[in-house]
């Protein structure tokens, strides 16, 4: 899913990026040498790829 980047918050080893897909936001937490290499800032477009096996929702 492509977007663009909200926010970057970088940590002392990993980073969390905000993204927006048209009227849903994706969050990610990758490694911050990663973020660093891709150099993301606020505004690139990304492709958010996602692999999950299952997602599970609780209603409290």
């Amino acid at each position: 899913m492509v977007g663009k980047v909200e926010e970057v918050i970088l940590g002392n080893v990993m980073a969390h990026v905000t993204v927006r897909v048209g009227e849903n936001i994706i969050e990610s937490v990758i490694t911050r040498r990663s973020a660093e290499e891709m150099k993301l800032k606020v505004g690139d477009t990304v492709a958010a790829v996602i692999k999950s096996t299952e997602v599970m929702l609780q209603k409290d």
